[in-house]
C-alpha cells in the first residue's frame, strides 16, 4: 500500500498502548449522527472487539432509518432513550473514543456524562480546530474526506487491514460515500480511490451500498421533495444562492421520518450557476432550527456557518443551528447571503 501514515511513530505507539491498557471501551459520536459518524463508530468498535475488548457504541440520539441496515447497527445504544444505562457505561469505561467530532458541544445532552467520566478520551476526526478539552490524544485530519477515511488509514498503520472484517469494510465505505455526497465533493485526492479499491477486496458490494442509502425513500419523501422544490425554494443573488425551509407541520403532513431530509439541500446545486444552497428545518425534538449548507468550488460554507449559524464544517458542506422562530432564522440566512454576495 502507498498510503502515507497519518500518525507519527510516537502517536501510533501511544494510541496502541492506550488501547492495550484498556478493558472497557465506549465509542461515541456527535448528536444527529450521519453515515460517517455511524460508519466510523461501528468499524472502530469492530476492530476493538477483535482485540478482545468490551466495547459499547453510544450515540446521543438515533441515526436515520436508511442506516439501520449497517452491520452492527442493532447494537448501538442511544443516550436519549437509555440515559441511565448509557451514563453508567460511560462512568465505568476506562477509555472513550470520540469519533467525527472534536468539540464537547456536539454531544449536546450527552456532553456532561462524557466529560464527567474519568476515562481517557481519544478523538479521531476530520474537522478543523479540535477543542483541547476533548482529550489527551486529538487526531483530527481536516484534509481527509471523512472520519471513516481517517479510521481506515489508522487501522492500516495498526496492521489491522488483513484481519479487517467485511462488516467493517461496509461501514467504512458507507461513511466515505455519504460524507462526500457519493464522491461528488471533497473527494478528488487519489488516496480515496486507493482506499476504495482496498475495501473492495473485502467483498463489499458498493453498488448495493449506494442503493441501501439513497434508494430506500418512501412515497411520502418523494412527494415532500417535489413540494419543497415547487413551493418552498427561493433564489437569491441573481440565481447563485438558494434557500428553503421545512416546518414541523409540513413534516407531519408528509409523514416525515428521521432521514427524510437527507440530500435535499444538495438539489438546488443542480441549477446552472448555483453556488450556495441553504436548508432551514425546524427540529422535531428541540426548539431550534437546523441549518445545512452546501456549496460548489471555493465558496466557504464553513466560514458562513461559523459566522452566522453557530456551526462549522467543511468548505463545501457545513451545518449549524439557530433558535426559534423559523422566520428569524430566514432573516439570518438572508443576511448571510447578502454578506457573502461578493463570493457568490
Amino acid at each position: 500500500m502507498s498510503l502515507a501514515p497519518l500518525l507519527s511513530e510516537q502517536e501510533l505507539f501511544r494510541l496502541l498502548q492506550t488501547i492495550r491498557q484498556s478493558r472497557q471501551i465506549v465509542v461515541c459520536a456527535h448528536r444527529g449522527p450521519d453515515g460517517d459518524a455511524v460508519g466510523a463508530s461501528l468499524a472502530w468498535a469492530d476492530y476493538l472487539q477483535s482485540l478482545g475488548k468490551q466495547v459499547r457504541v453510544v450515540l446521543p440520539n438515533p441515526f436515520p432509518d436508511f442506516l439501520r441496515w449497517l452491520p452492527g447497527s442493532h447494537t448501538v445504544q442511544f443516550y436519549q432513550h437509555h440515559e441511565g444505562q448509557a451514563t453508567a457505561w460511560l462512568a465505568q469505561a476506562d477509555l472513550i473514543f470520540c469519533l467525527d467530532f472534536s468539540s464537547p458541544g456536539r454531544l449536546q445532552e450527552m456532553q456532561r456524562a462524557v466529560m464527567a467520566s474519568k476515562a481517557e478520551r481519544v478523538v479521531i476526526d476530520h474537522h478543523l480546530d479540535p477543542d483541547p478539552a476533548m482529550g489527551t490524544q486529538l487526531y483530527s485530519f481536516p484534509q481527509l474526506s471523512s472520519t471513516c477515511e481517517a479510521v481506515f488509514r489508522i487501522l492500516v498503520q495498526l496492521g489491522a487491514f488483513e484481519e479487517m472484517s467485511k462488516a467493517a469494510a461496509v461501514c467504512l465505505y458507507t461513511g466515505m460515500m455519504t460524507d462526500t455526497g457519493g464522491f461528488t465533493y471533497n473527494s478528488t485526492r487519489p488516496e480515496i480511490y486507493e482506499i476504495i479499491s482496498l475495501l473492495l477486496t473485502k467483498g463489499i458490494d458498493k453498488d448495493k451500498i449506494y442503493r441501501n442509502v439513497f434508494h430506500v425513500y418512501s412515497q411520502d419523501r418523494i412527494r415532500l421533495t417535489g413540494y419543497i422544490l415547487y413551493e418552498k425554494l427561493r433564489f437569491y443573488a441573481g440565481g447563485k444562492a438558494a434557500l428553503f425551509t421545512l416546518t414541523r407541520e409540513e413534516m407531519q403532513r408528509f409523514n416525515f421520518i428521521r432521514g427524510d431530509a437527507e440530500g435535499l439541500v444538495n438539489m438546488p446545486l443542480q441549477v446552472k450557476g448555483m453556488r450556495l444552497s441553504i436548508s432551514l428545518r425546524e427540529d422535531t425534538e428541540r426548539d431550534t432550527v437546523r441549518v445545512s449548507l452546501r456549496s460548489v468550488d471555493d465558496f466557504p460554507c464553513n466560514r458562513m456557518a461559523e459566522e452566522f449559524f453557530h456551526g462549522g464544517g467543511h468548505l463545501n458542506a457545513s451545518g449549524g443551528e439557530l433558535p426559534f422562530p423559523l422566520s428569524e432564522a430566514v432573516e439570518t440566512a438572508e443576511r448571510a447571503i447578502e454578506a457573502y454576495a461578493d463570493l457568490l
